[in-house]
C-alpha cells in the first residue's frame, strides 16, 4: 500500500518528562502509543490531533535538542482549528503561554500563538476570508 505524503513533525522534550498530558488536555490528541525509560520518563510518544500525526521524542544526541537547550526554537507548529480562541483558552489553561492573543488579520486569518510547556511555538489558526490570499486582494 502506498504511504500519502504528510507531515508528522516530532517535538523534542527534555529528558526525565513524565507528563506529557498536554497535548491531549489542550488539542484532545489521542495518544496512541508510548515507551518509556526505566525510569518511567518519556522515550517517545505517537499522537493524533483528528488525523494528522506528531511524535514527542526526549532530547537524544540522534533528535536534535528541546528548545529548553537554547532557549528558543527554529520552528512554529500552525495547527487549523474551527474553534481559535476556545484552543488558545484550553492551551494556557493547561500550561502555556500565550505570546499573541487571537487576532482576525487582514490577510484572513484568525490566528493565536502560544509556546507549550516544553517550549515549543504554536500558531493557533482559522482561515476566515480564503479568498484575499487566493484572489489577489492582500494590501489593496
Amino acid at each position: 500500500m502506498k504511504t500519502k505524503t504528510a507531515f508528522a513533525p516530532e517535538l523534542i522534550i527534555p529528558n526525565g518528562v513524565t507528563d506529557i498530558s498536554f497535548y491531549n488536555k489542550t488539542f484532545n490528541a489521542v495518544e496512541l502509543w508510548r515507551l518509556n525509560n526505566d525510569d518511567g520518563s518519556v522515550h517517545v510518544a505517537g499522537f493524533t490531533i483528528d488525523d494528522a500525526l506528531f511524535h514527542i521524542h526526549e532530547q537524544t544526541s540522534n533528535t536534535g535538542f528541546s528548545p529548553a537547550t537554547h532557549n528558543g526554537t527554529t520552528v512554529t507548529v500552525g495547527l487549523m482549528v474551527d474553534d481559535v480562541h476556545a484552543v488558545v483558552a484550553q492551551a494556557e489553561a493547561a500550561g502555556a503561554r500565550v505570546t499573541s492573543p487571537v487576532t482576525d488579520y487582514d490577510y484572513g486569518y484568525r490566528q493565536g500563538s502560544i509556546v507549550d510547556p516544553f517550549g515549543h511555538h504554536w500558531t493557533i489558526e482559522k482561515i476566515i476570508n480564503p479568498g484575499v490570499l487566493t484572489t489577489g486582494e492582500y494590501g489593496k
